[in-house]
């Protein structure tokens, strides 16, 4: 049986764990989210990061050894133990003003419209968030930016597919499955 490993990465907001979720169902494979390995469980969520041989084994313990997944988020710079696992790379690019609207709405979902707006419990954390990603086209950020990832991805060994995350989701899906269909 041919393996479908398939690693979803891009910018916040691009889609990468929406087009992950979306897998799923087109592909019947597992979905997994590097942020879930990334951090501890915390409530509010995001605030102590694992050590990465922690993320790495939780990783192993839950999927990594599995023939089929799909694996979206960032993990570069501590997660490159994986990358021969992967049967294939797709890289989201979407613009910075439809991944600000995203997040926005996200956040919003996640903590409450009024805790994210003037005044919200959430809003300085939220306006920073969103200030560390508007970056991500412009600086060469330590953590997540396109000079990284571009970097990143010119190294790896498997394909890498490059979609426009602003298309619409059956797009985006019909030509992962195209792709996974067609690797290795």
């Amino acid at each position: 049986m041919r393996s479908r490993r398939i690693h979803i990465t891009g910018a916040s907001g691009a889609g990468v764990s929406r087009l992950g979720r979306a897998l799923v169902n087109a592909l019947s494979i597992p979905h997994h989210d590097t942020d879930d390995y990334f951090w501890q469980p915390t409530s509010p969520p995001y605030q102590k990061m694992r050590e990465p041989a922690d993320r790495l084994r939780l990783m192993h313990e839950m999927f990594l050894p599995r023939t089929e997944w799909a694996l979206s988020g960032s993990l570069t710079g501590w997660g490159d133990a994986i990358i021969p696992a992967f049967d294939l790379v797709v890289f989201l690019t979407t613009p910075r003003e439809i991944r600000l609207r995203r997040l926005r709405a996200r956040e919003a979902t996640r903590y409450g419209a009024a805790a994210v707006a003037p005044g919200g419990w959430r809003h300085k954390e939220t306006e920073e968030f969103l200030e560390w990603a508007s970056q991500y086209d412009d600086v060469d950020l330590a953590s997540r930016s396109l000079a990284k990832h571009q970097a990143w991805l010119a190294a790896l060994p498997c394909p890498v597919l490059r979609l426009d995350g602003s298309r619409p989701l059956s797009e985006l899906v019909a030509e992962v499955s195209h792709a996974i269909a067609s690797a290795r």
